[in-house]
């Protein structure tokens, strides 16, 4: 697995009446250029007097955002600090560009926290942290990870958990005619549709196509058009989706290529480990026996 690529933010700000805006801020992962995606935070600075009474000018600044959001080092540090345990690099490095990826999308201005975001992210997170060791400890760095975006990791299972529910028992023409039904799942994809289609702030993301692609894979709609209908059902560029929906196809192979490669590794090792003990262990029979025998003289 590749190194992580490292990011950052720099911006020299200065006062005047006009915008500054930090922008283009690009990151795409370094295992298998995963998510990319550009960003922008925007602010007004404004306000400029000067004292007649006084020799000096006294410049204030302003920012529009009444909340300065953290950094993304800031991010990744409160994760490191909630699971101290040290991480197999197979699954870190693809979690801290994950964390990365995520922390640009939840500090968007356009960010609104939806159900299907959440069923997309836990559904790439339990494929990424499929095999690993310890079940306690997968749990545990799943809590740290939403914790260290500000969210309620209990809410992400939650609402996952409930539109899994909802799409394994809908047919694939229920699944794209929710809006003429009533219901929890139902009426959170109403809102997405009405906020993608304009009358509100919809961020899409790749998370919210994975989530997606899984509504359909659970209610077993194998027709290519049934995800052509639902993304039209939810204002959704099914053309985005489509793109989207490939590199996640390339993670999970990626994925599946480094644990066997793990996994060869590791019996390999034990291998040699045996293959050491056992000139060990015969030693050790020798020398016992042999200590027997004299012990009889």
């Amino acid at each position: 697995m590749a190194a992580l690529t490292s990011l950052s933010f720099s911006a020299v700000i200065h006062c005047s009446e006009r915008k500054v805006t930090l922008s283009s801020t690009r990151f795409l992962a370094s295992s298998s250029e995963l998510f990319g995606f550009r960003t922008d935070f925007s602010y007004h600075y404004v306000g400029v007097r000067a004292s007649n009474s006084a020799s000096k000018m006294v410049v204030q600044c302003m920012s529009s955002a009444t909340d300065v959001p953290p950094t993304v080092s800031e991010t990744k540090l409160n994760f490191l600090k909630a699971y101290k345990r040290p991480i197999p690099s197979i699954y870190n490095t693809v979690l801290q560009e994950l964390i990365v990826q995520q922390h640009l999308m939840k500090y968007k201005r356009s960010y609104r926290y939806d159900p299907v975001f959440a069923l997309g992210f836990v559904t790439i997170y339990d494929k990424l942290m499929e095999g690993y060791p310890s079940d306690e400890d997968r749990d545990a760095i799943f809590q740290a990870y939403i914790k260290a975006l500000k969210e309620d990791p209990e809410q992400y299972r939650i609402d996952a958990r409930k539109l899994e529910e909802w799409a394994r028992v809908q047919s694939p023409t229920s699944l794209v005619e929710f809006s003429s039904k009533e219901g929890e799942a139902e009426r959170i994809l109403k809102d997405i549709a009405e906020r993608a289609g304009g009358k509100g702030e919809f961020s899409y993301s790749r998370f919210f196509a994975v989530g997606l692609f899984r509504l359909v894979e659970l209610a077993n709609a194998t027709e290519p058009t049934i995800l052509d209908k639902l993304c039209a059902a939810l204002n959704i560029n099914k053309r985005s989706v489509d793109r989207d929906l490939d590199v996640y196809r390339i993670l999970l192979s990626k994925l599946v290529q480094a644990k066997e490669l793990l996994k060869e590794y590791i019996d390999r090792e034990k291998k040699k480990r045996d293959e050491r003990v056992e000139p060990q262990k015969a030693n050790e029979a020798i020398t016992t026996c042999l200590g027997q025998q004299l012990h009889g003289l």
